[in-house]
């Protein structure tokens, strides 16, 4: 009797199959029962493969695109070699009769199985296993319920038209622009696709914004008002305020109103005051102080009346449950872990602990007939934290039909994330956290809403309105989960009024204070705009086609913000994501000469067919003919594009230094306009794109700064001052004696003759020198003396108030704005050293004996956990597993509290990429392919090998025209 062949998608998973059928014998490659054969899948085994001619960068080219293979040939995945040749033996085993597909149930999991059928040529009956939970029981039900493979094709067709039309377009489009805007041969890649794309302008209008915004002033009308039952506060608001109606036309409706000269309106909003966009207007703000000042005049020390006294109930119901999206919001908002992290967390509790139900889910749902089993998780956590609630919702019958928890309608492949009932013992911190954020949801869910009330009350002085409202909780019902309770009777109520009866207005006072710009986007908060990028889409039907995908999935989005990460397009500043200079630019030219590309327009018009594929509505030969008609316009636009062409039309501007001609905006650069002259100046400078303004004070000032947001070559940010030499060539200035080219980020001295203080150190002149305090006997080649202190230190300024009372009492003011090398704010006291060396003080701690900025004390490097990840080959030092993290190769065993391997590799060396691909070739062969993209600590741009010895270290090995051939050891960092 023939044999089944289960293949799952991970070996985990395989393990977690074989324990709950039972009977299993396990070999090196598979295992088996008298009924089964069970192997295993890592990921993604294929990739759809690029024609061999054209697959080396230095063989792109324009002519040959766009690459339009007839039929997709598949390739292993580096280093999968052996786990296909298993598989294939085993599925052209003659035993074998019948084949299951055990991958995740979804897309993506089927398109890994059918590569490997494909791959095999296997053509033996197929059936479907669809897994929501990883419980033994669960396992042995979905076994009970096997899906036909007539029941998935459909699915499958849509995996892969989905994978062959981001390949068409990805690989094309990054050709394409690539070559275009790069040069081709050799050069930084311009990566592009159909998610990253739209996802990076996302990031990079917001920076726009930010970069436009020039605060404004806005002025409140708070009053405080004296009832008979005690004082309570109120804001003046404008009754008739409606955003339909300017703000200029409102301010002057206001100054008519008051008896004031309406035409100072124009003057008081006029656009270099700052900005005033809709997301800052509000009833109760003034733009023009003379009104504020003229309502409190006309108020001040007058009666009010009690006009409306409204008490309402108002409920909060609890957040529906998590979906991975969702999760990793909270988990980057409450922890900081990236959305790459929480995935890998919660992969590990789905898949070696049981903890949770299958993770990479777009539901916050569950199926209609689940209370039952929701029941028996419920119960299964009355021995936990939150027990006595698991026990309440219980024991009130709370768990009943209601359609945000249980609904069919909103279950797709997988339900919503919720425990298991399994309850881990072995958890790392960070499991732990993850973990309790799912419990917690997950019970809290069932709770009632909880119930304030909430009161709104207007006061009318002399004709004028002031609001005040209140709100008190009376049930914390779900926030019960949370730690809330009901306020006291006392706690946060307004006195009490009655309708009509008279206040007296005790203070009545102007609050100013700026507009703010936007939030830079967080990894939580892109996440949201990612999920929401639907309702940027103006097609009703394509908008409602990702009203519930929106940009990527989620098992995608972590991916996709890591991708533009790696391709430099971002770097996280903390928890914040910002646009490099190549990220703006590159977008700015897309928006113009492609924009279909930085739309989420295609996402919903490609998400809206595959769902009709699924659905049966739409073949998948109709998809694919106009993926390639999109694809070959693409191509065509690009080899068209004059990227100067594509900048917004802009007037020459400034002065050239060395002919005095105006200057002009190009792609690159700014450039003179005078044929004859050849002075340009870079528009980006060490990752940092310079603006109009800060380029014009250049040329004014011959120097500009300390300016924010440099990065160097190793990715660290750094403030300097930006300098233009007598040559009109950029320097950078960091205080010290010899001036290098910005490009090479190395720093020069120019002193100011006014002294700041006195030397801690030789008690002579303290000049300002370019982003420097320096001594003036540090400068020049006869110096006597080496105090210097950076005026921006780990991002913190340190202006000169500070810096005399650091040298008049030993100490600064506690700041707040330094930034650890990890991207953590921290606050600190500089304080000065006996040795006139400068330290950080810690808030209840003594000073460090550190030096300020120049630290060379180690903190303990973070713990890094690989759960969840896959190997990527064999420590060549000791023998264990080396993983990938967000900026390094790295052996397991670094991570080992006694006698730790020291082997790891930067994803980054003197500016050139280190690829997977190369890493892993560097592994197994002990060399990489020549690299070309190395730059040298002078600017200079070489090619070489990475070389891998016998004890595990690294080492460059050069052309044989370029060296004599002796390795050189090469930078890990």
């Amino acid at each position: 009797m023939g044999k089944a062949l289960i293949i799952t998608e991970k070996p985990s998973v395989a393990e977690d199959i074989a324990k709950a059928l039972g009977g299993f014998k396990k070999t090196k490659d598979y295992y088996e029962n008298k009924d089964y054969l069970l192997s295993w899948a890592v990921g993604h085994l294929f990739e759809l493969a690029v024609p061999a001619a054209l697959k080396d960068q230095d063989k792109w080219a324009l002519d040959k695109l766009p690459i339009m293979p007839e039929t997709f040939d598949l390739e292993p995945v580096d280093k999968m070699d052996g786990r296909v040749k298993v598989l294939c033996r085993l599925l052209k085993d003659k035993n074998v009769t019948e084949v299951i597909n055990a991958c995740d149930a979804g897309r993506e999991g089927e398109l890994i199985f059918r590569y490997i059928i494909q791959y095999a040529g296997c053509t033996k009956p197929i059936r479907r296993l669809w897994l929501q939970s990883m419980t033994p029981e669960a396992i042995r039900q979905g076994f009970r319920h096997l899906r036909t493979d007539a029941e998935m094709q459909p699915l499958a067709q849509a995996a892969r038209s989905r994978n062959e039309a981001d390949w068409l377009v990805g690989i094309n489009a990054t050709r394409a622009f690539t070559l275009r805007l790069r040069g081709g041969r050799g050069s930084s890649i311009t990566s592009l696709g159909r998610v990253q794309t739209p996802t990076l302008a996302i990031i990079v209008e917001r920076e726009q914004k930010i970069q436009e915004f020039k605060p404004r002033a806005f002025h409140e009308l708070e009053a405080t008002f004296g009832a008979a039952a005690g004082l309570y506060p109120g804001r003046w608001f404008d009754e008739q305020f409606s955003k339909e109606e300017s703000e200029l036309d409102r301010t002057r409706r206001l100054l008519t109103r008051l008896g004031l000269d309406a035409a100072s309106a124009a003057t008081a909003l006029d656009p270099a005051g700052g900005s005033l966009w809709d997301e800052h207007r509000h009833a109760a703000r003034l733009w023009h102080l003379p009104l504020a000042e003229a309502l409190r005049a006309k108020c001040l020390g007058k009666p009010g009346v009690v006009e409306l006294e409204e008490k309402k109930p108002v409920s909060q119901a609890p957040p529906q449950l998590y979906d991975l999206t969702s999760l990793q919001r909270d988990a980057n908002s409450r922890f900081g872990f990236s959305a790459q992290r929480t995935l890998q967390l919660a992969q590990a509790l789905y898949e070696r602990h049981k903890a949770i139900t299958y993770p990479r889910t777009d539901s916050r749902c569950l199926p209609e007939d689940y209370p039952a089993t929701v029941k028996a998780t419920l119960k299964s956590l009355e021995l936990t934290a939150l027990g006595q609630f698991a026990r309440k919702v219980l024991d009130q019958g709370w768990v009943r039909p209601n359609k945000r928890v249980f609904n069919d309608a909103k279950v797709g492949d997988h339900f919503a994330i919720i425990p298991t009932g399994n309850i881990p013992s072995a958890l790392n911190r960070d499991e732990q956290a993850l973990f309790d954020l799912v419990v917690k949801r997950f019970v809290a869910v069932f709770y009632p809403p909880a119930e304030y009330e909430s009161t709104t009350r207007i006061t009318r002085v002399e004709g004028e309105p002031f609001k005040t409202e209140g709100k008190i909780l009376l049930a914390p019902g779900w926030l019960e989960v949370y730690g809330r309770e009901a306020a006291d009777a006392e706690a946060a109520t307004l006195p009490a009024v009655s309708r009509g009866e008279r206040v007296a207005t005790e203070r009545l006072d102007i609050h100013t204070e700026q507009t703010k710009p936007p939030a830079r986007y967080t990894e939580a908060t892109i996440l949201s705009a990612m999920e929401g990028a639907g309702k940027l889409v103006e097609d009703e039907e394509l908008r409602e086609a990702m009203k519930e995908k929106g940009l990527g999935t989620p098992a995608t989005r972590a991916a996709i913000i890591e991708t533009l990460i790696g391709a430099h397009y971002l770097t996280r500043h903390g928890k914040e994501l910002r646009p490099t200079a190549k990220a703006i630019q590159t977008i700015a030219l897309l928006k113009s000469a492609v924009p279909e590309l930085t739309s989420p327009e295609l996402t919903g018009e490609w998400e809206f067919r595959l769902r009709q594929i699924e659905q049966k509505k739409l073949s998948r030969d109709a998809f694919m003919r106009d993926i390639r008609a999109l694809t070959a316009a693409i191509v065509a636009k690009a080899k068209q594009i004059k990227p100067d062409a594509h900048l917004p039309a802009s007037e020459p501007f400034g002065q050239c230094p060395k002919c005095s001609q105006p200057l002009v905006e190009r792609f690159k650069s700014f450039t003179c306009t005078n044929s004859k002259c050849d002075f340009s100046l870079w528009k980006t400078v060490a990752g940092r794109l310079l603006s109009r303004d800060e380029v014009l004070t250049l040329l004014r000032d011959k120097q500009i700064g300390p300016l924010q947001g440099f990065r160097s070559r190793r990715g660290q940010p750094f403030a300097a001052v930006l300098k233009l030499t007598p040559e009109f060539k950029v320097q950078f200035d960091f205080g010290s004696e010899q001036p290098q080219p910005a490009a090479a980020a190395a720093p020069s001295a120019s002193a100011t003759a006014e002294p700041v203080g006195q030397c801690p150190k030789c008690h002579h002149r303290l000049l300002e020198n370019g982003s420097n305090y320096i001594c003036e006997k540090a400068i020049g080649p006869a110096k006597t003396c080496d105090f210097r202190l950076g005026r921006v230190i780990l991002q913190q300024p340190i202006d000169r108030t500070q810096l005399a009372k650091l040298l008049s009492t030993g100490k600064t003011d506690l700041l707040d704005r330094f930034v650890s090398k990890n991207g953590r704010r921290f606050k600190a006291y500089l304080v000065l050293q006996p040795d006139g060396t400068v330290g950080f003080e810690f808030e209840g701690r003594k000073a460090s004996t550190r030096t300020a900025g120049k630290s060379k004390a180690k903190t303990p490097a973070a713990q890094v956990d690989f759960t969840g990840q896959q190997p990527l080959g064999t420590c060549p030092r000791c023998g264990g597993k080396v993983f990938e993290t967000e900026t390094h190769y790295v052996c397991e065993k670094t991570q080992a509290d006694t006698k730790p391997c020291k082997f790891k590799l930067g994803k980054t060396i003197l500016q050139q990429p280190i690829s997977r691909d190369q890493f892993a070739r560097l592994l197994t062969t002990g060399k990489t392919d020549l690299l070309k993209d190395f730059v040298s600590k002078r600017g200079t741009k070489f090619a070489a090998w990475l070389v891998l010895d016998k004890q595990g270290k690294i080492s460059f090995e050069f052309p044989p025209r370029e060296s004599d051939g002796q390795a050189k050891p090469a930078s890990s960092g």
